[in-house]
C-alpha cells in the first residue's frame, strides 16, 4: 500500500503508529553547517564543570600542572613536525611497504595460545614464523660469511713453522758449542714423491682432497661442537686447512684461528691448484725427531729418500701426522701398539679408496720397524751426549714441548765447561784404549760414567760414551749398577742428623762422629728385638771387603777406613727410611733407591754418575742441596725464555754436612797422601760393590764435586751388570781414581 501522504521530499515525521521518518538532508547539512561554524562553537563554551568538594586551592594547581604539560606536548610535537618534515614525501613512498611488511610481521607475530589449535599445538610456532626464522638466519649467516671471505686476505709472509732455524748450543764461557741441524728440512717436488706416498697421506688425513673446496663443514662443525660442548678442541681439518695452520697462522687451537684458517684455505684452494697445496703440505708437516717435511722424516725413520718408500713405510709415516709424540713407535710400548693399529688402518683406506690393490696390501702383514735413532741427529761426537742431555733439561725448565723446541730458533747456554770436558773425554778416551790393548774381551763391554757437578747445581763435565751415533746409551746418566761402599756418606749424614734408637719407639739418641761401633767382619745385624732375620730364616751380617776386622773404631774412622760393618748397623739404628730420606734430599733419586733392607745402607741402590755427584756436593755445599741442571740460560731470536732454574734446599744440616766432608777429606789422605800433600778443599772415596761389578770414586775439590765409575754390561744382551775382571785395574792403581784426578786437575 503506497502512502499518500508521502511527498517528494520523503515523509513527515510524527504520526501515532507510524514508523520514523528517514532522515532529512536539509536538516543534516544545516547541522554539518552549524558545527562547522567556528564563530558558533566560539559563542557555546562548554560549562566549567562544578569544583570537587573542598578542592578550592588544590585543583586549580593541578589544572595548571595538567596544561602546562599539554604545552609541552604541543611545542614538542611542533619541533619534530620541524624536523621531520622534510621526510614526510620518502615517508610516503615507503608506506604501501611499510603496510606489507606491518601485516607480514602481524602473521609471523607469534599468539599463543594459538587459535584454532588444541594440545600442544597451540604452543607451537606455525610453519610460517619456522620458514621466516630459518630463512633469516640463513640470510644473516650468509651475509657474515661472504663479508668475512672478502676481509680475509691470505698473508704476504710465511710463519715460522714454515722457516725452521736451528738450536745453538753455547759453552759456559758464551762460545758455541754445537749447532743442531737435524730439523732443516729438504723441500721436494711433488713428482719425486712416489704416488703411493702421497695417497697413504691422503688416505690418513683427507682422502677427498682433489674434490673438496679447501674446508671441511663436517669437520668444523665437529670440531667446534667439541670446543664449546667440552672446552677442547679436535681436528676435522683439510689437507689445505693444515697447509694454512702450518705456514700462515699459529698451532693454537682457538675458534677464531680455525676461523680464519677456514677463510684463507677458501682463498687458496682458488689460487693454488691442489698438487701445489699437497706439495707444500708435505715439506712443512712435522713428522717428529726433529724433523719438517716427508723427505727429512724420510731419512730420520728409514735412513732412505722418499723416493725410494714403499706404501708400507709411507703409511707408517702418515700415522705420525696424527701426532708423533704418540705414534712414534720407538717411544713405548703403548706408542708401537697405536701405530701398528693405525698403520694398517691406512693401509685399508687406500684399498678401499682404490689406491692399493688387494693383492700388493696382502704382502704388507709386518709392521715396518723404522730405526731406533735419527741418523740425522747423531754425529758421533762427544758433545752430542752434552746436547742430548741440555736440549732435554731447556725442554723441562723452560716448559717447552718437543714440537716447539723443534721449530728451533732457541740460542741454548749451558753450563758445561770446555776445559773440564776436554780433560775427562782425553781420560776416558785413554782408559779405553789401555784396556782393549790389555783384554779386548773385557774391555769390550766396558763402560765408564763420570760428570763433575758444581756444589751450586752446575753440571759443568759429563762423559757419556765412545759414539753417540753407535751408542745413544749415556753412560753418566745410567742407573744400571750399585753404588756399594760410595753410598756410605749418606748413611753417616743419616745418623748425625737424626739420631739412633736403640729401643722401639723410645728416644733418639745423639750419635756424633765419636761414637763408636763394632768394625769387626761378620758382626750380625741387631735390631731392638734381636738380631735381624733375612727371609730365607738367616741371620743377616755385616761384612767389609777382604773380610777385614777393624775391632771397634769410631764413625768418622769407619767412614775414613771405608769399614762396611758400622755403617750397616748405624743404618739399623737411624732407621731405613731415615736412611733413604737422607739420600734422596741430598740428590739420589727415589727411581734408583735400592730394597729397603740392611744392604741399602750397603750401596743396593743405583744412582748416575751424575747423582752421585750431585749428592757429595751437598755435603761441600754446608748441607744445601741444588738439583743439577745444565742449561743457564735460553733465548729465541735474542728475547729470553722464562727459565726454571733450580733453587738450593736444605738436605742436613751444616754442621752434619761439615762433618762428613772431613771424615771424606780424612779418607782422601789416608789413600792418596802424595796428591793431598800441599792440597786444601780436597775430599773423596772410592767405593766398591759386592759382587765386584762396579767401581766407584767419589770426591769434591774446589767446592766441585766428581763422580766416576767403571762398569760391564752387554748392551745386546740385557742391563744386568757382568765382573769387571779386572777392568778398574787395582786398589792401588785404580782406574776410577785415575780419571776422577785427571778430570778435577789433580793428576
Amino acid at each position: 500500500m503506497t502512502d499518500a501522504s508521502q511527498g517528494e521530499d520523503g515523509p513527515v515525521a510524527g504520526g501515532r503508529g507510524e514508523e520514523p521518518s528517514s532522515a532529512d538532508e536539509t536538516l543534516h547539512l544545516r547541522v554539518d553547517a552549524l558545527r562547522a561554524d567556528e564563530t558558533m562553537q566560539l559563542r557555546v563554551p562548554a560549562p566549567p564543570e562544578p569544583p570537587a568538594p573542598g578542592g578550592g586551592r588544590a585543583e586549580r594547581r593541578r589544572g595548571a600542572r595538567a596544561g602546562g604539560r599539554e604545552r609541552a606536548r604541543a611545542a614538542a610535537g611542533g619541533a619534530a613536525g620541524r624536523l621531520l618534515g622534510p621526510l614526510a614525501p620518502y615517508a610516503r613512498r615507503m608506506a604501501p611497504y611499510a603496510r606489507r611488511t606491518a601485516v607480514l610481521a602481524r602473521r609471523l607475530k607469534p599468539v599463543y595460545p594459538r587459535p584454532g589449535r588444541t594440545g600442544w599445538r597451540r604452543w607451537m610456532p606455525s610453519w610460517r614464523q619456522w620458514t621466516g626464522v630459518v630463512l633469516s638466519s640463513c640470510g644473516l649467516l650468509g651475509a657474515f660469511l661472504v663479508t668475512a671471505y672478502a676481509m680475509t686476505d691470505i698473508p704476504g709472509n710465511l710463519n715460522a713453522y714454515a722457516t725452521q732455524q736451528d738450536n745453538v748450543y753455547f759453552w759456559s764461557d758464551g762460545t758455541p758449542m754445537a749447532r743442531t741441524g737435524w730439523v732443516q728440512r729438504q723441500a721436494m717436488p711433488l713428482k719425486d714423491i712416489p704416488p703411493d706416498v702421497r695417497w697413504a697421506v691422503l688416505a690418513a688425513e683427507n682422502e677427498s682432497f682433489y674434490s673438496d673446496p679447501g674446508i671441511s663443514v663436517k669437520g668444523i662443525s665437529r670440531a667446534l661442537f667439541r670446543t664449546v660442548g667440552e672446552g677442547d678442541t679436535e681436528g676435522g681439518s683439510t689437507i689445505t686447512q693444515q697447509y694454512v695452520k702450518n705456514v700462515y697462522l699459529t698451532q693454537n687451537q682457538t675458534i677464531s684461528r680455525k676461523f680464519t684458517e677456514a677463510m684463507i684455505a677458501l682463498k687458496l684452494d682458488n689460487k693454488m691448484s691442489k698438487d701445489e697445496i699437497l706439495e707444500g703440505y708435505l715439506n712443512t708437516s712435522w713428522f717428529g725427531r726433529g724433523t719438517y717435511g716427508i723427505q727429512r722424516a724420510a731419512q730420520a725413520y728409514y735412513g732412505k729418500d722418499v723416493g725410494r718408500l714403499n706404501a708400507s713405510e709411507a703409511a707408517m709415516l702418515a700415522s705420525l701426522l696424527k701426532g708423533a709424540g704418540l705414534y712414534d713407535p720407538t717411544l713405548g710400548k703403548a706408542n708401537h701398539a697405536r701405530a701398528v693399529e693405525r698403520w694398517s688402518w691406512i693401509l685399508d683406506r687406500m684399498v678401499k679408496i682404490g689406491k692399493l690393490s688387494p693383492e700388493e696390501r696382502a704382502t704388507y702383514r709386518h709392521f715396518p720397524e723404522p730405526l731406533r735413532t735419527n741418523p740425522l741427529y747423531d754425529t758421533g761426537e762427544q758433545s752430542d751426549y752434552l746436547v742430548e742431555l741440555a736440549s732435554q733439561y731447556a725442554k723441562k725448565a723452560g716448559h717447552l714441548t718437543a714440537k716447539q723446541f723443534d721449530l728451533g730458533g732457541y740460542q741454548i747456554y749451558t753450563t758445561f765447561d770446555r776445559k773440564r770436558e776436554q780433560a775427562v773425554t782425553g781420560a776416558v778416551t785413554k782408559a779405553r784404549e789401555e784396556a782393549r790393548q790389555n783384554d779386548p774381551k773385557v774391555a769390550e763391554n766396558g763402560h765408564y760414567g763420570a760428570a763433575s757437578v758444581a756444589a751450586d747445581g752446575r753440571i759443568l763435565a759429563v762423559y757419556g760414551g765412545p759414539d753417540h751415533r753407535r751408542q745413544g746409551y749415556n753412560e753418566s746418566n745410567a742407573t744400571t749398577v750399585p753404588a756399594g761402599s760410595a753410598f756410605l756418606p749418606f748413611v753417616y749424614a743419616a745418623g748425625l742428623e737424626h739420631g739412633v734408637r736403640k729401643t722401639r719407639g723410645g728416644p733418639a739418641t745423639p750419635v756424633t762422629p765419636d761414637s763408636v761401633y763394632d768394625g769387626d767382619d761378620g758382626v750380625p745385624v741387631t735390631t731392638p728385638e734381636g738380631p735381624y732375620w733375612d727371609r730365607s730364616g738367616k741371620k743377616v751380617a755385616a761384612h767389609n771387603d777382604d773380610g777385614r776386622s777393624y775391632g771397634p773404631l769410631t764413625l768418622r774412622e769407619a767412614l775414613a777406613k771405608s769399614v762396611n760393618t758400622p755403617f750397616m748397623q748405624l743404618g739399623m739404628d737411624t732407621g731405613l727410611d731415615k736412611v733413604r730420606q737422607t739420600a734422596e734430599a741430598s740428590g739420589l733419586l727415589s727411581s734408583s733407591m735400592g730394597p729397603q733392607v740392611p744392604a741399602l745402607s750397603l750401596g743396593n741402590s743405583t744412582p748416575s754418575a751424575i747423582r752421585m755427584a750431585s749428592g757429595y756436593a751437598t755435603f761441600a755445599a754446608q748441607g744445601d742441596h741444588t738439583e743439577p741442571y745444565s742449561v743457564r740460560l735460553i733465548t729465541r731470536n735474542g728475547s729470553p725464555v722464562p727459565l726454571a732454574t733450580p733453587h738450593p734446599k736444605r738436605a742436613v744440616g751444616a754442621q752434619t754436612a761439615q762433618a762428613v766432608t772431613d771424615a771424606l777429606t780424612d779418607s782422601f789422605r789416608a789413600a792418596h797422601p802424595e796428591a793431598a800433600a800441599g792440597r786444601s778443599g780436597v775430599s773423596g772415596k772410592a767405593g766398591t760393590t759386592d759382587k765386584d761389578t762396579a767401581a766407584w770414586y767419589v770426591g769434591t775439590a774446589d767446592s766441585v764435586s766428581t763422580a766416576v765409575v767403571v762398569y760391564r754390561i752387554d748392551l745386546a744382551e740385557s742391563l744386568e751388570p757382568l765382573p769387571l775382571k779386572g777392568l778398574a785395574g787395582t786398589s792401588a792403581h785404580s782406574v776410577p781414581y785415575a780419571l776422577w784426578s785427571a778430570a778435577t786437575g789433580l793428576g
